[in-house]
Order: structure tokens, then sequence, then C-alpha cells
């Protein structure tokens, strides 16, 4: 039974750092491309950042350029998304999910495994 499970949310001040984890079970992270997903309440899901296979390759949404990072630790089945300058816009649930492509694309139609998500909060 695949499972994908994040975590590392939480509720942080405007300029803070969080960082994600997403960890794979069932099947392994280094086979499946990742990526991360936002919804804010009343608000379509967003497509934030993706990571190929191999950790080598990388795509984040321009709202997120230039602070998020991701990086992958195939040893632990995990992928790290880590959110730095964090602004109120960016409170949302976050959700990772997994494709078997590495077209780098953060439309979430194309991936296939999805975690339950985690909640982000900036606030002061």
């Amino acid at each position: 039974q695949w499972q994908l499970v994040e975590s590392g949310g939480g509720l942080v001040q405007p300029g803070g750092s969080l960082r994600l984890s997403c960890t794979a079970s069932g099947f392994f992270a280094n086979i499946y491309a990742i990526g991360w997903f936002r919804q804010a309440p009343g608000k379509e899901r967003e497509g934030v950042s993706f990571i190929s296979t191999s950790g080598e390759s990388t795509k984040f949404a321009d709202s997120v350029k230039g602070r998020f990072a991701m990086s992958k630790d195939s040893a632990k089945n995990t992928v790290y998304l880590q959110m730095n300058s964090l602004k109120p816009e960016d409170t949302a649930v976050y959700y990772c999910a997994a494709k078997d492509d590495n077209q780098p694309t953060l439309r979430a139609d194309n991936y296939k495994y999805w975690g339950r998500g985690t909640q982000v909060t900036i606030s002061s």
C-alpha cells in the first residue's frame, strides 16, 4: 500500500522559515518525481515546486522562486521543501504528490499519488 505523508507544517511569523517533509512508503521516492502543491481557502490548488527523480532538476512557481528550495534524501525516501522569507499569502494546506515521469510540470492533473496535506499558516 503506497502512501505519501507530509509533515513540518505549523504557524510561523512573516519572514520566518519552515521545512516541509514528504515521506513515501510502499514505493520508492527515487523512481518518482515529486511535486509540492498548496491550496488556500476559497482558492484553486496551486503548483509550487517540482523535483526530478534524480534530484538534479527543479522547477518553482514564480510566486515562490528565490524563497523556496527542494531537496531529496533517497535513503530516507523523503523530499523536502525549504520555505524561507514566508509571507501571509503563503498560508495554505501544502500537499506533496508523485508522478512516474520527469516532465517538470506543476499541473496537478499530471500527478498520480497524493498525500493528505499539512497546514502552513503565516501570521503575526
